[in-house]
């Protein structure tokens, strides 16, 4: 049966992960409640399963314990396609293919609305960017999107992610490779969701990334040590960002 589009919540139940093929437990019992209008930003040492954590918010990934929640239900209670539609992802190392700008922001998704595609790159900060390109919007990317430079293959996909208007966009390190320019963009891209009443998830590779979020959660060795509000859970802690 088809659920209606989540609106409200999303819940982190007692998960432990581990990585497909493999028994070592990257996250443990990590817990937590976010509401609509709510930016977290995850921030951590290295290995300290940031990105594991995006991946199964993500659905990339399926909890080895516990359970990950929209609205109440379970991703696994959501066909994949029906999933799709409420989950913008953009995973930390990415990934665009072989296709125009237009078709790789729309997910190549059949008969996309212009409209739509607009208005993610716009969300993005991204739509200048796209025009200055010798087809705009046509430009084909190649392999890989190896016509872009990293920021501009980065900033492209955070529209892929955008686009629809998720309710969940889970966003891993997202400004690894922008520039000051780029960097503003996302931050207006992270208020815009909240703006909609949506919610993002932020893995912080930078300070910047934490500028429009309201809730912090700090992982270490793949445990949960904070949750809370950022100026709370950012209290005490030498290094704020600690992500690199």
């Amino acid at each position: 049966m088809q659920l209606p589009p989540p609106e409200d919540t999303l819940a982190v139940e007692h998960v432990t992960a581990v990585a497909p093929g493999d028994r070592r437990i990257i996250l443990q019992d990590v817990n937590f409640t976010i509401k609509a209008g709510d930016a977290l930003g995850v921030i951590g040492s290295s290995a300290a399963g940031k990105s594991s954590l995006a991946r199964l918010l993500g659905g990339v990934w399926q909890p080895a314990r516990g359970k990950v929640c929209v609205d109440g239900a379970s991703l696994d209670q959501w066909s994949p396609e029906q999933l799709g539609r409420h989950i913008g992802y953009l995973p930390q190392n990415v990934e665009l293919f072989d296709g125009t700008v237009a078709e790789n922001i729309s997910r190549f998704e059949v008969d996309p609305n212009p409209e739509t595609v607009l208005a993610a790159a716009k969300a993005a900060g991204v739509h200048d960017l796209i025009l200055s390109l010798p087809e705009g919007y046509e430009t084909q990317l190649g392999d890989t999107g190896e016509a872009l430079s990293a920021g501009q293959r980065q900033r492209v996909a955070l529209a892929r992610a955008l686009y629809g208007d998720p309710f969940l966009v889970v966003l891993d390190e997202p400004n690894s490779n922008l520039d000051e320019a780029g960097d503003g963009a996302l931050t207006k891209a992270i208020q815009s969701v909240r703006d909609r009443n949506g919610v993002v998830v932020v893995i912080a590779h930078r300070p910047s990334a934490l500028s429009a979020t309201n809730l912090v959660l700090v992982l270490m060795q793949g445990n949960q040590q904070r949750f809370g509000p950022k100026e709370e859970a950012l209290v005490g802690l030498v290094r704020p960002t600690a992500a690199e």
